[in-house]
């Protein structure tokens, strides 16, 4: 390996309705690629009538079994999405770097149609064992994740959660097309 070169690779998970070119996924693969940190941003199938199973299928196919070098970056129910998928890896595992952005594992008042998607959430007690590095970022003005939701995942979690001031859902509609704090939580 030549001095600047880096074997970390990073996966982008977008969330409901959303596709790899929404919000700040597209800025945020573009920033990683430009540092030497190859990034992937899989478009998960029918985004608008989310599948479970295809889903986390699709996150097994971009993310692998990941290593000490593997980033992983999750948007609101792409969060879910990658916590189900950990728990079915077999130990042992190690995930380095892992940042949830609206993340959340109880129902949404805001989202009744994901019922079904969300069931009972995810038991996500014992993955933090498995994790390097760990960020939990939200706003204080979700509309479809309430504050609280998050908070809960981290305290599940044992982490804090970092709050960008008046950031929304972290989408395009909320002018919110790069998000510098996934980029900080992810530096060496």
């Amino acid at each position: 390996m030549t001095p600047g070169t880096t074997r970390r690779r990073a996966s982008i998970i977008h969330g409901y309705g959303a596709t790899p070119e929404d919000h700040w996924f597209a800025w945020l693969g573009e920033q990683l690629n430009a540092a030497g940190i190859p990034a992937t941003i899989p478009a998960l199938p029918t985004p608008q009538a989310p599948d479970p199973a295809l889903w986390t299928e699709a996150v097994r196919t971009d993310l692998g079994t990941p290593d000490e070098n593997s980033i992983v970056v999750a948007h609101s129910l792409g969060c879910l999405t990658v916590l189900r998928y950990l728990r079915t890896l077999p130990d042992p595992w190690h995930l380095g770097t892992l940042v949830l952005v609206s993340g959340f594992v109880d129902q949404l008042p805001a989202l009744p149609e994901l019922n079904s998607y969300i069931g009972d959430g995810c038991d996500v007690k014992e993955l933090i064992n498995n994790i390097g590095r760990l960020t939990i970022i939200r706003s204080d003005a979700d509309p479809y994740v309430p504050p609280g939701h998050t908070d809960r995942l981290a305290g599940l979690l044992g982490v804090s959660t970092e709050v960008v001031p008046g950031a929304g859902h972290f989408l395009a509609s909320d002018g919110v097309t790069s998000l510098s704090e996934v980029l900080e939580a992810i530096a060496p």
